[in-house]
């Protein structure tokens, strides 16, 4: 960009899907009453101990050997000591000097190729409350329902160098969560939180520039446009002569830009000491095998599946396995109709069209993946045409049923008399000579003019395929 090398780096807090917090037994449901999932230890009552929630390592450590870090065998907790008014024990129980994991990485894929980005750890940590802010009370609030929900906090290294290569590497991230169902990755309610490093150098300089934290985005997109705001706002700063400041800034969604919040303080700013109420976490090799065991295919894996042995092309592979419950349902669908090229044709066009224009995700697409992989049958069995057969998805997409039962009970079955279709095709002929002259005199893109008259005519049933070769053979 213009003279200048962006770099970034992302810190992403993930909510980790457990019952229970992660050092107390109240519960992580979203959406409870405000400090209705609270007991002593998670609103900081004095003399109360926290007991480590064990599910929430394994899927801090599943999270590790999924990008390839190495697992500590030996961990510690530490008090990260600052105040705010969601943060009731004062401090947050973090990892410092020796996290569950480092030296990680992420493969993602850009416009020049695929580019390896660095993960620099991974901790475990215990997240705050929410603070609740009312104007018509002129008040504010604070709803500890969520201080002390199981987090892992996952750092990159420096790697990225533009807004699109962040947003893929976010997209990876949240797939492999996913996939190992460790986290449900909800931007909009915050279990998949992103905070971006973004600083600005002279190109061919080594030394980073100063760094921007930001915070407050809660989209692919918004995140996206809050790098590029910001990367814009310091090369206008360098440029006009001023200097970068070390800061903490909220993205502003409604207007599009980045604002001050506070200036950023310095790690050692949070006095880290250890936990004395926790002991260092002890990981057995034989647990780690185990765990290992259970890990799921992921994103990469199954992309690369779908490419050797389906025989789909890279990009449908890519777009099927980006969300698991695309890729799943699309599998679902092979089990009734082993047609991966038709079926990919449908999943990415017909379904993820009416969700897109719908606002919503596969649960409300009430067309199970074995009634589509009839719906295609029915296609290829010349039963009914493939513009027929979408408007039939879309009818069943709310209320679900049998797609043969619903053909045929709305009387939509293909026309593939030949004796019928012919009558039609006369029909059309005799309806336009002008046209007919003009196919003859070498104007054969009419072709499709004729086809969709005689569609029209039989209100879409008739077989394309037979319209073309008879008014092939009718008007040589």
């Amino acid at each position: 960009m213009r003279d200048y090398e962006v770099v970034i780096g992302l810190e992403v807090h993930a909510q980790l899907k457990t019952k229970s917090k992660i050092f107390c037994s109240c519960s992580t449901q979203f959406g409870a009453g405000p400090n209705e999932n609270t007991c002593p230890v998670c609103t900081g009552m004095p003399g109360m101990l926290p007991v480590l929630n064990a599910r929430a390592v394994e899927y801090a450590v599943k999270m590790a050997m999924a990008v390839d870090c190495t697992v500590n065998r030996r961990s510690l907790f530490a008090r990260k000591n600052y105040f705010y008014p969601d943060l009731p024990m004062g401090y947050q129980i973090s990892q410092f000097e020796l996290p569950v994991a480092e030296h990680g990485h992420i493969d993602i894929h850009t416009e020049q190729g695929v580019k390896r980005i660095g993960i620099t750890r991974i901790h475990m940590e215990n997240d705050a409350g929410k603070n609740i802010h009312s104007s018509s009370d002129n008040a504010s609030y604070v709803d500890l329902n969520r201080a002390g929900v199981p987090l892992i906090e996952i750092v990159s290294e420096p790697d990225m160098r533009s807004a699109e290569e962040a947003v893929a590497y976010l997209k990876s991230l949240r797939a492999i969560l996913v996939y190992l169902g460790i986290c449900d990755g909800n931007l909009e309610e915050g279990s998949f939180r992103c905070d971006a490093n973004v600083s600005i150098r002279p190109w061919g300089q080594q030394e980073f520039g100063t760094r921007a934290e930001l915070k407050n985005m809660n989209s692919f997109r918004n995140i996206q446009r809050a790098i590029e705001y910001e990367v814009g706002r310091q090369i206008d700063l360098v440029e006009d002569g001023e200097q970068v400041v070390q800061e903490t800034r909220l993205f502003d969604a409604a207007k599009g830009v980045t604002r001050s919040m506070r200036g950023k303080e310095e790690a050692h700013d949070y006095r880290y000491f250890p936990d004395p109420d926790l002991l260092p976490l002890i990981v057995e090799e034989e647990q780690m095998e185990a765990w290992r065991a259970e890990l799921p295919e992921l994103p990469v894996a199954r992309c690369r599946r779908y490419q050797e042995t389906l025989g789909l092309p890279a990009y449908d592979a890519e777009v099927l396995t980006a969300e698991k419950e695309v890729a799943d349902y699309f599998e679902a669908g092979l089990a009734t109709y082993n047609e991966p090229k038709k079926l990919s044709n449908w999943v990415m066009g017909e379904v993820m069209r009416e969700l897109n224009d719908r606002g919503a995700t596969l649960a409300a697409c009430k067309v199970g993946p074995g009634e589509l992989a009839k719906l295609v049958r029915l296609v290829d069995d010349g039963v009914i045409s493939g513009n027929i057969a979408k408007g039939v998805f879309k009818e069943l997409f709310e209320t679900g049923g049998d797609p043969e039962a619903h053909v045929k009970a709305k009387g939509l079955v293909q026309i593939s008399d030949t004796s019928a279709i012919e009558g039609l095709v006369d029909e059309v002929l005799a309806e336009n000579p002008a046209e007919v002259e003009r196919y003859k005199g070498g104007d054969k893109k009419l072709t499709g003019f004729f086809v969709g008259q005689v569609m029209k005519k039989s209100r879409g049933k008739a077989n394309p395929a037979l319209v073309n070769q008879l008014l092939a053979r009718k008007m040589g």
